[in-house]
């Protein structure tokens, strides 16, 4: 175990939150106004049930393919099996419930199934990308308190993830090495819905990282919500695209598991090459895409013959990262009539998205695109700041700042009780799972039912209230990038700007 200690023991109480100010009576019109435009989304969801139980039901019901990589396909008893032989290796390292595990490499079967390695003895997920530099590789793990890191490359490690590891006081354990062992025998340790359950980190201010803890609950109701928006099944194959670091390759390793789906692991050779990801969509039989709208432009543009030329077998494609252009939507509806596109929008410190919005033509005359509507069993509430510091709800046609509320909402910066305390506020339009409330640094308005062909009001993201910025796909903040220039001895002061570029 790492000598800080359980990395619970360094997250804010909830009575350690600031309360939001809302003047008397106001409360009670804000929960009025968000249950009238449909930003309270009630959804039966099962959020006891751990992974690894659907993972073994699945593999004694009838054993499928449940995760391929460019090296090797696992069935769900294999990976139920390589799971637990994991966990048997957590625990004769020391790894108790509470703790911290990095998980570093690539892309691959094994990523997935150290995961669920990690829920069975109770501990943390948080992920360490083989394309980091040492230095983001130590902070991350320094920062997570991790006691080991998980190697899940077969064909050799990154020197950056080691020399970072090293840096870190983290013990370097190889997945390879779980081979021999007996599988782990217990029951997964998940005592209670609020456990956390993982940490991604993400862009800061002070020019660190800021990792953002997700609970259990919050976890776990994200991974329905795309099973419930998608309508997927056990016939879906879901493409594994995203960098380790990114919260939504949490949703797109696992949410297949839970329906008997499939996991296609797609390397970044692959996935940075149109033509070479379009073929593997469909010769690996993908049915579900998510990729940032930059990514989707290249797509349109690469594909010898057109887009009509291949994924034939696509059912969905996911825009997500960054803002989608209803230019871009126009060209995809034209071109892929026969895959649906959905419009994904949610912050890393609230378990990933928490709107998703199915794009139509009826969208398109609009100037920017809709959001949509809350995933299941989030609560939204669009707030205006008044003169005195206290806030108000919007109603439609108002501009505001999105709060996130329910079981989304994560448990704050691990560690860091400043930033948890900007950021996150008790709820006081409760009652709610978690009690807390995301403020998201997002403004948006809120259309009226009709608009874009909406038989219900749905949100409109406008821009930035801050100076956080995304690059494709990745969230940026300038005052990061200006905080680690002016480490350097020569640099007095630096000033960061973005600057957007007309698509060529």
């Amino acid at each position: 175990m790492s000598a800080r200690g359980p990395a619970v023991d360094r997250l804010l109480a909830l009575d350690g939150l600031p309360a939001l100010a809302v003047p008397a009576g106001e409360a009670d019109r804000a929960r009025e106004l968000a249950a009238r435009h449909g930003l309270v989304r009630e959804h039966g969801v099962d959020l006891a049930d751990p992974l690894i139980t659907r993972v073994e039901r699945f593999a004694a019901e009838r054993d499928r393919p449940a995760v391929a990589d460019r090296t090797r396909s696992l069935s769900y008893a294999e990976l139920a099996v390589q799971a637990r032989r994991l966990a048997a290796l957590l625990e004769g390292a020391g790894v108790e419930p509470g703790t911290v595990v990095g998980v570093g490499g690539g892309r691959c079967a094994a990523v997935v199934a150290a995961f669920l390695a990690i829920e069975l003895v109770g501990a943390l997920y948080v992920p360490a990308d083989e394309t980091w530099p040492a230095g983001r590789v130590r902070d991350v793990l320094d920062q997570a308190g991790a006691s080991v890191l998980v190697a899940v490359d077969e064909g050799g490690d990154a020197p950056a993830l080691l020399e970072g590891a090293a840096a870190a006081g983290c013990r370097v354990l190889r997945a390879a090495d779980a081979a021999g062992l007996e599988p782990w025998a217990g029951e997964p340790r998940l005592p209670g819905l609020d456990r956390p359950r993982y940490v991604l980190f993400t862009s800061g201010s002070t020019g660190r990282p800021k990792g953002a803890v997700v609970e259990h609950q919050g976890m776990v109701n994200h991974l329905w919500a795309k099973i419930v928006d998608l309508g997927l099944t056990g016939d879906d194959a879901v493409a594994f695209t995203a960098p380790l670091g990114f919260d939504i390759s949490i949703w797109q390793m696992l949410s297949p598991l839970l329906v008997g789906g499939r996991v296609e692991v797609v390397g970044d050779g692959v996935a940075h090459d149109p033509v070479a990801f379009a073929r593997a969509v469909d010769e690996r039989g993908i049915t579900v895409v998510e990729l940032v709208p930059t990514m989707v432009r290249h797509l349109l543009d690469d594909l010898p013959g057109g887009p009509e030329s291949g994924l034939a077998g696509l059912r969905w494609m996911i825009a997500t990262g960054e803002e989608l252009p209803a230019e871009l939507a126009r060209r995809w509806l034209a071109a892929m009539p026969h895959a649906r596109l959905l419009n994904a929008y949610g912050p890393t410190e609230c378990s990933d998205d928490v709107t998703h919005h199915t794009v139509t033509a009826g969208d398109l005359d609009l100037l920017r695109l809709p959001i949509g509507t809350p995933v299941v069993n989030a609560r939204l509430h669009v707030l205006r700041e008044c003169g005195d510091g206290t806030w108000t709800a919007c109603d439609v046609g108002e501009t505001g700042e999105l709060f996130v509320g329910g079981v989304a909402v994560g448990r704050g910066y691990l560690g860091d009780g400043e930033r948890t305390r900007e950021a996150f506020y008790r709820d006081p339009f409760g009652p709610s799972p978690t009690g807390r409330l995301y403020r998201t640094g997002d403004a948006v308005r809120l259309l009226p039912a009709g608009a874009g062909g909406e038989d219900r009001p749905t949100l409109q993201y406008l821009g930035r209230v801050d100076r956080q910025v995304k690059i494709s796909g990745v969230r940026m903040e300038l005052g990061e990038i200006e905080a680690v220039l002016q480490r350097h001895p020569g640099v007095r002061a630096a000033a960061v700007v973005a600057h957007e570029y007309p698509a060529r």
